[in-house]
């Protein structure tokens, strides 16, 4: 029985090697000569890919020789990288078809890359791919891709997809043998060993870096196909080497010795200004904290600090005018162009961007599920209300989720604001509309406040054809006529926001509430702006300027993102947070070095560790934010007379209020903020009725009280007719 199973495997084996031989033999020598060079063939195509991805990314042929010439090296690494991918065809008969893929695949992301360093300065990271539902949500206010780009990528992949297909049913099949163990063996050494190894092996002799601290400059420097990779790998934070419960302690021991030292040196400041001036009454710091109002001006930069750029008046003057009379300076922000989300982070926070992977969104990421202590949390401790407002979408950068893990009491985004003026581009709300906004949030409280405002008036797209007749600003210095239509219109925005600023201030002194107020710039403006355009030699670099109406003393310095609040609050003699104890004691030491590192670990402990610094306990927990700060209400429900719609009146309604009937929502149509209409087709006596204020993919932010709906209850006029306010929303 056994020598009958042992020769019909034999008679098997035989047969397929007498199959394999004469496809062997069928096999077109051009193919074969092909499959014995495929190495070589595979180094070569490794060259040309690297090439025009680079290429696609730079958009510039010099530019490219210039990144072969001057980093010979990093373009050999980069070709290592596309010569491993390629290995994977070995683990195939469809050889052809798999290296199609992995050759479209890298161009793929090429093409990508430049089409969005066509529009902004930040390449394209691996988190961006997690960012795609906020490029389709604003793909109406920016063109960070256009239509054209858009189109073109569409139909060069349907046409990709459409060519793979017939490449996988017709395409040419290796027919040598299959090594299943050698072969395997070989590439997964070479993709988990030889690819670390050399990685490691280049870092060390400088060929590349393993962090890049300008994420523009280092993809230009080593190239997209590593710089992409980095963003793939390098997520999160690295553990430090020496993390520990007792370095922890160490820091906090650090903070508490250097905190006494400065309360001490503080007494005596204090009683020398006592016996200079027999009036001086000792502010009570811990007994009455200012409100702060934190305000994040969307792509503002002083039009002075521009190099080539001259315009005809001061288009700013509020800003200037804070800029010398209060405490202001240059703000080290960690993105250019595009990134707002890194920056809030880094405000409200003290974290720096730094010390994560390349391309990290921390919204996007790790608080998508862990709660972070923040400005918010930690001036909640003391009592203060927390809010913040915004006239964009609330889950634009998941920041409904963000806001929640950083400890805030309120958010009122434009789901929840009466919207009706927009920028002269019709892409933005104006930002007038928060000036009320801001008051109302602070209004929910009988005590101190932290407002965070965040605006989006100077925001990009900027057009390149004139949208403002006679703009009272006007620009020279740009010869191209579409720059200069862009640059006139910023310029015109930037008035905007100055008047913004202004109103908010008049308004916050009718309070008769001790305030500061902190204005800042999130990133330059998505234009093209070098280092050498710059007056601070910086991209990096933005603005912040103060308000006080508290006597304090003007005391300008330079700061990162990461310290602005914790300079705020040691101005007004607010010292508590684990990351704002540690900037106030430590940002000024010698050694940076170590200040960094320091950072370094309590960011680490807080975020991805065992929270030493809270002796592990879960010490701020997300809040349960509640989404604007006034009540929708519904007041009546009836039939309008035309017998063809149903009237909704009450307070508080937006353009983004949707009907629900029996919990399902209908068509609406907005007509002002107590008006609001549905189909009389989609109503039925005694269903109940809720106006939900709907956020994007139909998130609800907050319902009205329910009313049930009855026939034959007219209002005394007929339906309204259409008019430039009202807005259809086809569900």
């Amino acid at each position: 029985m056994l020598k009958k199973v042992k020769a019909f495997f034999s008679r098997i084996t035989n047969r397929n090697k007498e199959q394999i031989s004469k496809q062997q033999v069928e096999e077109p020598k051009i193919i074969k000569a092909l499959n014995r060079l495929s190495l070589f063939m595979h180094l070569i195509l490794s060259f040309l890919v690297v090439f025009l991805v680079e290429l696609f990314s730079r958009r510039n042929i010099a530019s490219t020789y210039t990144f072969l010439d001057g980093h010979t090296m990093a373009f050999l690494y980069n070709a290592f990288l596309v010569f491993c991918s390629l290995l994977l065809v070995y683990l195939f008969r469809r050889r052809t078809f798999v290296r199609v893929i992995i050759v479209g695949f890298w161009m793929f992301l090429g093409i990508v890359n430049g089409c969005i360093l066509s529009n902004r300065v930040t390449p394209f990271a691996y988190t961006d791919i997690k960012c795609i539902p906020e490029l389709f949500s604003m793909t109406a206010n920016t063109n960070y891709f256009t239509a054209e780009q858009a189109m073109i990528v569409v139909l060069g992949v349907v046409s990709f997809v459409v060519a793979c297909t017939v490449l996988f049913i017709k395409g040419p099949k290796y027919q040598g043998q299959l090594h299943w163990i050698a072969v395997p063996v070989a590439v997964i050494a070479m993709l988990f060993v030889g690819i670390p190894m050399t990685t490691q092996a280049a870092q060390n002799t400088n060929i590349l870096t393993g962090y890049f601290a300008n994420i523009a400059q280092g993809y230009e420097n080593y190239g997209f196909i590593y710089g992409f990779s980095c963003s793939v790998v390098d997520r999160g934070m690295d553990k430090p080497e020496d993390y520990s419960e007792e370095t922890i302690q160490t820091i906090e021991k650090k903070v508490h010795k250097k905190r006494k030292q400065q309360i001490k040196k503080e007494k005596k400041l204090a009683k020398k200004e006592e016996k200079k001036n027999a009036n001086y009454k000792k502010q009570e710091k811990e007994n009455e904290k200012p409100n702060i109002i934190c305000v994040l001006l969307e792509s503002f930069c002083d039009p002075d600090e521009i190099k080539f750029l001259k315009v005809n008046k001061d288009p700013i003057p509020t800003f200037h005018k804070l800029e010398k009379n209060y405490t202001s300076g240059y703000l080290t922000v960690p993105v250019v162009g595009a990134g707002t989300a890194n920056t809030e982070f880094e405000i409200l926070t003290g974290m720096s961007m730094q010390h994560f992977g390349t391309g990290e969104y921390p919204y996007k990421t790790i608080l998508k599920k862990t709660a972070c202590e923040s400005v918010a949390s930690d001036l909640a401790d003391l009592g203060y209300g927390t809010h913040v407002v915004h006239n964009n979408g609330g889950n634009f950068y998941s920041r409904t989720n963000a806001f929640s893990m950083f400890g805030f009491d309120t958010f009122t985004s434009k789901e929840m604001l009466d919207i009706t003026k927009f920028t002269p581009n019709g892409s933005w709300a104006e930002d007038g509309i928060m000036v009320p906004e801001t008051t109302n949030a602070m209004n929910l409280t009988t005590g101190t406040d932290f407002t965070y405002v965040i605006t989006v008036g100077s925001h990009g797209d900027y057009p390149k054809q004139q949208v403002i007749p006679l703009p009272d600003y006007q620009i020279s210095g740009v010869e191209d006529e579409e720059k200069a239509n862009q640059w006139t219109y910023y310029v015109n925005q930037l008035n905007e926001v100055d008047t913004f600023m202004h109103d908010l201030i008049q308004e916050v002194k009718k309070r008769d509430e001790k305030t500061v107020i902190v204005f800042f710039g999130d990133h330059l403006p998505t234009m093209g702006l070098e280092n050498a355009d710059m007056k601070s030699n910086n991209i990096y670099k933005t603005k912040y300027v103060t308000w006080d109406n508290m006597g304090l003393k003007k005391a300008d310095k330079d700061l990162y993102a990461y310290q602005l609040m914790a300079d705020t609050l040691n101005r007004v003699g607010i010292h508590h947070g684990t990351i704002m104890k540690y900037h106030q004691t430590q940002m000024e030491q010698k050694n940076q070095e170590h200040y960094q590192e320091g950072l370094y670990e309590l960011q680490y402990d807080l975020l991805y560790g065992k929270k030493y610094a809270y002796h592990g306990e879960d010490k701020y927990p997300a809040s349960d934010l509640v989404m604007g700060t006034q009540d929708v209400e519904l007041e009546t429900v009836s039939d309008a007379m035309d017998g063809e719609k149903v009237l909704l009146t009450g307070t508080n309604f937006t353009k983004w209020s949707r009907v629900y009937v029996n919990d399902k929502k209908v068509n609406t149509k907005y007509f002002t903020g107590g008006l609001l209409a549905i189909d009389r087709k989609s109503i039925q006596d005694g269903d109940v009725v809720v106006v939900n204020q709907l956020g994007s993919r139909d998130v609800i932010f907050r319902s009205s009280n329910p009313c049930v709906y009855h026939e034959n209850m007219n209002l005394p006029t007929a339906s309204p007719e259409p008019s430039a306010t009202a807005e259809t929303v086809m569900e």
